[in-house]
């Protein structure tokens, strides 16, 4: 039972060293970047956009005015079938690692009085939303790796 017992706990840091051998690697940069991906029901794009470009986007560049970002860009793939094929459009935030805090509800109230029309249309944003994810993204310096060996 005692061999036994060492051959599982060995076995179990063999598998842990490999999957911290597999971790990514940490951002050798301040600044933190993500970009956010979203894929829209067919038919939808214009619809999407245009309750993204009167509910989020101002919210994002209030931040970007605030210093919680230093830049806000989005994206749409230029022929149907880009890449993976799986969005539709993405939004690039870029975070400094001295980003202020900034009050996010205290600004979405100054900038939306309605506060209902706003919960109305992020909630159909939302809907007509097939998928989204976020993906922070880790800056490595390869000059600094060496030849390899």
């Amino acid at each position: 039972m005692g061999k036994r017992l060492l051959a599982m706990v060995i076995l179990g840091l063999a598998l842990a060293a490999s999957v911290a051998a597999q971790a990514p690697v940490k951002s050798a940069e301040s600044a933190k970047t993500t970009w956010y991906f979203y894929t829209v029901q067919w038919g939808y794009q214009d619809e999407f956009l245009d309750l993204f470009a009167r509910n989020h986007y101002p919210l994002l560049k209030a931040l970007e005015q605030a210093g919680k970002y230093s830049r806000v860009r989005t994206y749409v793939p230029t022929y149907h079938g880009d890449g993976r094929a799986d969005w539709t459009f993405a939004v690039e935030l870029v975070e400094p690692a001295n980003a202020p805090p900034v009050d996010e509800e205290a600004l979405i109230k100054k900038l939306y009085p309605d506060q209902g029309k706003y919960v109305r249309e992020e909630k159909r944003r939302f809907e007509i939303l097939v998928a989204h994810w976020d993906v922070p993204l880790n800056v490595i310096d390869l000059a600094k790796r060496g030849d390899g060996k």
